[in-house]
């Protein structure tokens, strides 16, 4: 057994959470140009214990971004299991944009490919996450309420959109997330 299949010491494994805790919060509110050795200070811990767990920013990076889009994921999916699943799309839509996108700075510069290209980087996230959202939208135009026209790259296409207006324009981020929903709905 080597170095990397041994299991983690508890004191380890509680540092490499807090450090990955702190990054997620850290990115979050300020974005991709925050320095480790600041995440490092934030968690408590010295600038090493984060480059043991993760060598470089991108694999700080990496680990933040597989915990949050699983995460995501598994909502997406529980929506599927709503009583409605003709409404799930607009139901992840919204919370995508209006809740997540409103606090989460590192998750819609990822998503607009800032920082980190997912589908290089962690390309097997990408395609299951992908694979969620086909699952919604077929959902959603299999009940009739979701335009049959639309293909899985255009939602996420305008979710990337959706983003950057609550980036960027918070105040108008609710209307322009009706309209979005309002284009994504079947006539």
């Amino acid at each position: 057994m080597d170095q990397s299949e041994r299991p983690l010491r508890a004191d380890a494994a509680r540092n490499r959470a807090r450090v990955l805790e702190v990054a997620y919060e850290t990115f979050a509110a300020e974005g991709l140009s925050v320095p480790i050795d600041e995440i490092a200070r934030r968690a408590g811990v010295g600038a090493g214990t984060v480059y043991r767990h993760f060598p470089t920013k991108e694999d700080l990076y990496k680990a933040v971004v597989q915990t949050r889009i699983g995460n995501i994921i598994d909502g997406g999916r529980a929506l599927l299991d709503t009583d409605d699943p003709g409404q799930a799309l607009f139901t992840f839509v919204r919370s995508m944009v209006l809740e997540w996108g409103a606090t989460d700075m590192g998750m819609t510069e990822a998503l607009a490919g800032v920082g980190i290209d997912i589908a290089t980087a962690i390309p097997d996230l990408e395609t299951k996450f992908l694979g969620m959202l086909d699952d919604l939208l077929r959902a959603g135009q299999k009940a009739g309420t979701v335009r049959p026209d639309l293909t899985v790259r255009d939602v996420k296409a305008l979710l990337s959109g959706a983003a950057a207006i609550q980036a960027g324009y918070p105040d108008a981020a609710e209307r322009a997330t009706e309209v979005l929903l309002d284009g994504l709905r079947a006539r």
